[in-house]
């Protein structure tokens, strides 16, 4: 498995545990909503359902209501199918969430943990949190090196564009400060926490509007019809 079909799964695992979506519903909150994904098409997706479906984390159900499955011959075309995350998959998903290797530091991977936040234990995450800071710490560095090295070969253009990478790289660790820091004294984004310490939010829908800190995700060509 590669690792973009790899976050793939786990984003559509975490979208359809709030709830039961058809192939359309998925694909545009993977696009629009979540905010982790390019533009990419169904040939994408529903080789990923299949397999979700096969690993017994999902099901497969007619479309939301009868009339539905009537009219769609009806047209020339076929039924909707909506998929439905099973207690198997709940239990996959919760299993991903609670990983904090190094994976989940990466761009895209991480863009992906941080919109399911929501969903995870305070306690990981910090962890992502925390991870995520070194490793754009040791990118920052490396950065800063490097242009050491090679200003006095650049031109104005080159030169200006690796500081303009390394402003982006400066202006998430702050970022990612304010978060720890937020984490730390117990705040959540939505205001402050009531309970006990290491208190798990579980609100769902808190997907949208996310920044992609990093985004370094491919772009496919849509392509398919929706099912």
């Amino acid at each position: 498995m590669s690792r973009r079909s790899g976050i793939l799964e786990f984003a559509v695992l975490g979208l359809l545990r709030e709830s039961p979506m058809h192939g359309y519903e998925l694909r545009k909150r993977l696009n629009t909503s979540l905010g982790v994904f390019r533009a990419f098409s169904y040939g994408t997706l529903y080789p990923c359902l299949k397999t979700l479906v096969g690993n017994g984390w999902l099901i497969e159900e007619p479309g939301s209501t009868h009339e539905d499955a009537l009219a769609a011959p009806l047209a020339g075309r076929r039924a909707k199918i909506v998929y439905r995350l099973t207690a198997e998959g709940k239990e996959h998903f919760e299993e991903l969430l609670s990983q904090t290797g190094p994976d989940a530091y990466e761009d895209e991977h991480f863009a992906a943990r941080f919109a399911f936040f929501g969903q995870t234990s305070r306690d990981v995450r910090m962890r992502v949190l925390e991870g995520r800071r070194s490793r754009l710490e040791e990118r920052l560095e490396k950065m800063r090196a490097s242009l050491v090295r090679t200003r006095e070969r650049l031109d104005d253009y080159t030169l200006e564009l690796q500081r303009h990478g390394m402003e982006s790289v400066e202006r998430e660790v702050r970022w990612l400060n304010e978060l720890i820091e937020s984490e730390r004294a117990g705040r959540d984004l939505r205001g402050p926490v009531s309970g006990g310490p290491a208190q798990q939010d579980t609100t769902h829908g808190s997907t949208g509007g996310l920044p992609r800190p990093g985004d370094t995700s491919g772009t496919d060509t849509p392509g398919d019809t929706a099912t």
